[in-house]
């Protein structure tokens, strides 16, 4: 409930617009033993040897193209939903709701909601009002190996609170708030929201090159 810290990641919802997401994926590889967790409701985005990457900043400066550091990037590419590859130990084929670092798989692929109109429910590090609609938000920590849980797969990546705390080169823009009676409401002190990237941040809307 959006009462207490529960974050989830970002989960997508429709397309801007009000358009339904139909749970369309692109595949992306994963490097055989790729050292991060990578979890369900991560942001990813794709190395220069074409495979993908947990992003490792909280998308705050643009300056980074959106969450990766260093310059060999395009930004994000999306949000990982899940992976499949054959378990290195049973030699069975393993659909997974997360990439558990250090698999070793050469036929390792990624899910990754890769639309740029994608729009995404997450919840916030604490209250949001009515008032941040059409605000822009960034990640409130950075994602790493520990951002989320091997148990449930998720992730537990959480946006920052506020429009108080917001700059213009934040990474996405509130477009709307999750209100369901009795479950989350808006100005909850973990409020959920709905969010898309902004342009410049997502790997479809900028022209850095590999």
């Amino acid at each position: 409930m959006a009462a207490i810290a529960s974050p989830y990641g970002f989960k997508p919802v429709n397309l801007i617009g009000g358009l339904p997401y139909a749970g369309s994926t692109r595949m992306i590889p994963i490097a055989s033993g790729f050292g991060t967790n990578i979890y369900n409701g991560s942001l990813v985005y794709v190395l220069a040897a074409g495979t993908l990457a947990v992003a490792t900043s909280t998308g705050a400066d643009a300056t980074t193209n959106g969450f990766p550091t260093g310059t060999t990037n395009t930004g994000c590419v999306g949000v990982f939903v899940g992976c499949s590859y054959t378990n290195p130990s049973t030699k069975q084929k393993v659909f997974a709701q997360y990439w558990p670092t250090g698999t070793v798989a050469s036929d390792a692929v990624a899910y990754v909601v890769d639309d740029d109109r994608a729009v995404f429910q997450v919840q916030s590090a604490g209250s949001v009002t009515q008032a941040a609609l059409g605000a822009n938000f960034f990640l409130s920590a950075a994602q790493s190996t520990s951002t989320g849980s091997t148990f449930t797969g998720n992730s537990t990546t959480a946006v920052v609170a506020g429009s108080s705390a917001v700059t213009t080169t934040a990474a996405f823009r509130c477009v709307g708030f999750v209100d369901v009676v009795g479950f989350s409401t808006v100005g909850d002190a973990f409020t959920d929201i709905l969010v898309k990237f902004n342009p410049g941040y997502h790997s479809y809307s900028n022209a850095v090159g590999l």
